[in-house]
């Protein structure tokens, strides 16, 4: 099994060359020192093989004795997300050949029953790891992690591309824009991130159009992910009524951007002042009732709302905390900036790990396949924050890349000893790669490498082929 045991992040690693620099040497010797003087290491220790393994045997069916088990579709379907070659063929192929390599009875290269294997995988078994990594990495992180004593969740939403099957057309159809047969089905994902630590808690998918389909509808059905003190952070397009009451009701706090419906009518003379360009208003329940909602939860709502309304930086920001004294302005302008994280968790999933364009040919083994990446990405951040508790800094200071490219070549290399020094060497590679402080940073969003001069596809595939046969290939554009 490739990822629930210590074997996680258990790597090879020669002594540290003679011409590292010294910075980086009293970095190791200071992991190191740290992981002997305390309890740091029990991190690891309580989010592996204990908990995760419990876990993992509550969520398992009633299986037989296959060639591949549950686990070991599991692991081979994590594996197989963090490839470059997604592909089920690769997967088997290194299956079969690392059972030539530890002396294991020789198994066919063919697919089928690997796929058919994944797709007896069930659905709850994956996102319920998932859901638990999630809670046990934000729940281990020290309280000098947090903001002002207080959990952040960041709440975003991201869209995801599926391969053209009348399956995953009909459970996620493409934009409007599109011609039939020349787009691709598009899914919505929304999720809760722990701002300190980077993990996901919890995710939902579903449709990009039609009823219920927007970020606030998939969100409501995590809303349970938040506890009593949670700070929800999040962009404009989640200030609205209802949210904020029902936050409220959960004596959760939030901080949004004020929605651009409402940045018009706001005026700062009028509410109770608590300083330049900073008060507290009521709202008012809207008298129309949303499609969503019944008629006893409108009933139920509050007919009035009290929330603070600052500008800093160019924006209005809108929070449920409304006591100056305790948390100050300029605090709140400082945990704003920091939404723009849950951005970088989104490049990290989509781009790096390459969640962008799933690859299952049916809306329920793309379900499946979207937890997987997203367990994946939760292993990685537990090293990450295994590695930053034993350096002494954030976790949101290392790099996700970096740390996904030791762990690509440590799982690549054949046997690997599985004891504590490997363990903190790796931790100590982790920690030596920083990411760069890149507040303000603007870029322009365009690239400068141009495309290969083809023209886009604008008809069928099967009408292109025979427009191809009759008056053979288009020419190349200049």
């Amino acid at each position: 099994m490739i990822s629930f045991s210590h074997q996680t992040i258990v790597t090879t690693q020669q002594p540290a060359p003679m011409h590292i620099n010294r910075s980086v040497l009293s970095q190791q010797h200071r992991i190191q020192r740290y992981a002997a003087a305390s309890d740091a290491f029990s991190f690891f220790n309580q989010l592996t093989s204990p908990e995760l393994l419990d876990t993992l045997e509550s969520t398992l069916p009633e299986h037989r004795e296959r060639l591949f088990p549950p686990t070991e579709t599991l692991s081979m379907f994590l594996a197989q997300a963090l490839k470059p070659d997604r592909s089920c063929q690769n997967i088997v192929n290194d299956a079969a050949v690392k059972r030539l390599t530890h002396g294991l009875p020789q198994c066919s290269t063919k697919t089928g029953g690997y796929c058919k294997a994944r797709q007896r995988l069930p659905l709850d078994m994956v996102s319920t790891i998932v859901r638990h990594t999630g809670s046990l990495i934000a729940a281990r992180a020290p309280k000098t992690w947090r903001w002002y004593g207080r959990r952040v969740r960041l709440v975003d939403g991201m869209t995801v591309t599926l391969p053209d099957t009348q399956a995953n057309q009909g459970a996620y159809p493409q934009q409007n824009g599109q011609k039939p047969g020349l787009g691709f089905p598009i899914c919505r994902i929304v999720g809760v991130t722990c701002l300190s630590s980077g993990a996901v808690l919890d995710a939902s998918m579903g449709n990009f159009k039609g009823k219920g389909s927007g970020e606030q509808a998939l969100l409501r059905t995590l809303l349970d992910t938040f506890k009593s003190g949670d700070v929800m952070l999040g962009d404009a397009f989640y200030s609205a009524y209802f949210l904020l009451a029902e936050l409220q009701s959960r004596s959760v706090d939030a901080l949004f951007e004020q929605h651009g419906s409402r940045k018009r009518s706001t005026d700062f003379r009028q509410g109770k002042t608590l300083g330049s360009r900073d008060h507290l208003i009521t709202l008012t329940k809207p008298k129309v009732r949303p499609h969503w909602m019944t008629a006893e939860q409108y009933v139920a709502a509050p007919d009035t709302l009290t929330i603070r309304e600052l500008e800093v930086g160019g924006r209005i920001l809108v929070t449920t905390r409304t006591c100056p004294n305790t948390i100050p302005k300029d605090a709140l302008k400082d945990l704003y900036q920091r939404r723009w994280q849950v951005e970088l968790d989104i490049r990290n999933i989509k781009t790096t790990l390459g969640m962008e364009t799933l690859s299952c040919k049916t809306p329920q083994m793309g379900e499946k396949e979207m937890w997987v990446y997203l367990l994946a990405y939760n292993l990685i951040r537990l090293i990450m924050a295994q590695s930053a508790l034993m350096a002494d800094v954030l976790p949101r200071t290392l790099s996700f890349k970096h740390t996904l490219q030791l762990w690509l070549a440590w799982s690549g290399t054949p046997n690997q000893p599985d004891n504590r020094s490997n363990i903190i060497r790796l931790l100590v590679l982790v920690a030596e790669q920083s990411i760069g402080n890149r507040r303000g940073r603007i870029e322009p969003r365009a690239v400068k490498r141009r495309p290969k001069p083809y023209p886009l596809l604008t008809r069928t595939r099967p009408l292109a082929r025979e427009q191809v046969k009759k008056y053979g290939h288009p020419k190349k554009l200049k």
